[in-house]
């Protein structure tokens, strides 16, 4: 229930300053000391809603402390939690947008490390249960935060002292904007845990999460591929040229191919991992994680196509269409788990993903046009 408190906070804390300073970085003749202006900027309406978001949070924190079951202080510690991992991830989308997988990954891999190592201290050896488990999050968090910080100064990537109105209004109409497909997204992969709950009870709840969970990790496959795919992806986009825009649309399909092909070899691989990794008595995560698969599937075509919404700059329709995907799938849910039930649940998030992909692809072609569907014509000139 924390994490699905810090998943609900993330869009209002920083109003999505890691995805607008990433875009910023594209903008043409745009110098270093720019660059460490406009993160400065990023910072003070980070530490400007985070005040906002907190002050909410405690005025609603006894209703909000019954509600998820989470001592009060907890839930104020969430904000704080969401600020410190915001400002970690401000240094690593600096990193992400100009190759640098090498620092990226040492500052990620050992933020886990000691995320994990104080996990296992308080948990296992000083017994602290959940709240150990928080505790570490935190401290982790927020020590890598102050090293985010160091390391963007030494970079030059950080001027604090300033005051850019003009700034201040990119960010917002970037990251505002993105608030409501957070709420989409919650519908799209959280609802379904407190409706099977709800309908068929908590065990039901545990065997459809394993096979959620394992799915998950195609998705982590995904994510990663698209952090490598996005900067090589602008820096094209920024070129403006038809020939290299048709090429990356012929890799796009192919992309879409091999995905399209591993979704169904998971109906079959899929219970056969099911069964090796949580053993026999998760017959039924078998049986759900096929379509569980294919929905990740249309997940990774949606990563594809929703770049060019964030390169555009124009974000509202994204939420839009994700708001809309996320209401079909709690209606879906609550029709298919009474007639197919865990199988109901798998399926609703299969259709849901696949109309989030369509909606977002029709959004991506309104917002930054590219030749989806002449991508073979190789004589057009440089548009």
């Amino acid at each position: 229930m924390f994490q699905t408190l810090l998943g609900a906070l993330g869009a209002f804390v920083g109003l999505s300053v890691v995805g607008a300073a990433g875009r910023k970085y594209y903008d043409n003749n745009l110098t270093d000391i720019e660059m460490a202006r406009y993160i400065g900027s990023c910072l003070q309406l980070l530490g400007i809603s985070s005040v906002v978001v907190f002050i909410l949070i405690f005025i609603l924190r006894e209703n909000l402390s019954i509600w998820l079951g989470l001592s009060e202080s907890w839930v104020l510690w969430a904000v704080g939690l969401s600020a410190f991992t915001v400002v970690v991830n401000l240094r690593l989308g600096q990193w992400q947008v100009r190759g640098n997988a090498r620092n990226y990954g040492a500052i990620q891999v050992s933020k886990s490390i000691l995320d994990m190592m104080l996990s296992l201290l308080f948990v296992t050896v000083l017994l602290l249960g959940a709240d150990g488990r928080i505790s570490a999050q935190i401290l982790a968090t927020g020590l890598f935060a102050i090293l985010a910080l160091w390391l963007l100064k030494r970079d030059k990537l950080l001027s604090v002292l300033v005051w850019n109105k003009a700034h201040y209004k990119e960010i917002v109409k970037f990251g505002v904007p993105l608030i409501p497909h957070v709420g989409g997204a919650f519908l799209l992969i959280s609802v379904d845990r407190f409706v099977i709950n709800a309908e068929l009870g908590l065990a039901d709840a545990g065997v459809y999460m394993v096979a959620a969970q394992l799915a998950m990790g195609v998705a982590l496959i995904f994510d990663a591929v698209n952090k490598a795919y996005v900067p090589w992806l602008f820096k094209k986009l920024k070129e403006n040229d038809l020939q290299q825009k048709k090429k990356i649309i012929r890799y796009t399909y192919l992309w879409y191919l091999v995905i399209t092909a591993g979704a169904i070899a998971g109906f079959f691989i899929g219970p056969l991992v099911v069964n090796l990794v949580a053993g026999s008595g998760y017959e039924q995560a078998g049986e759900v994680i096929g379509w569980l698969l294919l929905g990740q599937a249309f997940n990774g075509m949606y990563l594809m196509v929703t770049n060019y919404i964030f390169y555009s700059r124009r974000t509202g329709l994204l939420s839009a269409a994700t708001i809309t995907s996320g209401l079909i799938n709690l209606l879906l849910l609550v029709l298919l788990i009474k007639l197919l039930g865990l199988s109901g649940a798998a399926i609703s998030f299969t259709i849901a993903m696949g109309v989030r992909f369509l909606l977002t692809w029709w959004v991506a072609q309104k917002r930054h046009p590219m030749p989806w569907f002449d991508f073979l014509d190789k004589n057009s000139s440089q548009l």
